[in-house]
């Protein structure tokens, strides 16, 4: 199975992620239900494999804590491939995120060797944007790359299996593991 670990946005953070989807002038936009904050891309999982990350995360411990979301960007220089929401430095987080790589490594799961840069992806880009979208794209950023979102409080992480399909992928929660001290 394919399978990531996450933390999902609450309700609130939604309402004002969806809205500014819905000003964005291009893009595929994802799901506003599915739109979590990746800590751990896991791949393809044999059920053993999961079965011992969701032990591993169960004995996780780690007090909750509070997560800024700020600003607006786009990976892909020239071209841009997806539009994300960014993530104020946390120190917590970089822990979180450290402890459920530990787990990933105990278990035997090779995560790809890439630094982490949290983020909530909003939509995602063709191949190639003509230079009216492109220039549309920019002025959206500059309207919108400083804007503060509300804050998300971490108590708990998800194991998600996901599914592709023709529409994008479809996320399954598979089990939810609160954070505490």
């Amino acid at each position: 199975m394919r399978a990531f670990v996450a933390i999902d946005m609450p309700e609130e953070v939604l309402e004002v992620l969806e809205d500014l989807q819905d000003r964005l002038p291009e893009g595929r936009l994802l799901d506003p239900e599915t739109l979590h904050l990746t800590l751990a891309f896991l791949d393809e999982i044999t059920d053993e494999q999961a079965q011992e990350m969701h032990d591993a995360l169960s004995a996780l411990r780690m007090a909750p804590f509070t997560l800024a979301l700020h600003g607006l960007g786009t990976f892909g220089a020239r071209q841009p491939t997806a539009l994300w929401a960014g993530v104020k430095p946390a120190p917590a987080l970089t822990e979180l995120q450290g402890k459920v790589k530990g787990a990933a490594f105990r278990t035997g799961i090779a995560l790809p060797r890439r630094r982490f840069r949290p983020h909530v992806t909003l939509a995602r880009f063709p191949e190639r944007l003509d230079a009216v979208q492109l220039e549309r794209l920019r002025l959206f950023l500059e309207r919108h790359a400083g804007m503060a979102l509300p804050e998300v409080e971490v108590d708990e992480i998800t194991l998600f299996r996901s599914t592709l399909g023709k529409g994008g992928a479809i996320h399954e929660p598979l089990a939810d593991y609160p954070l505490r001290g």
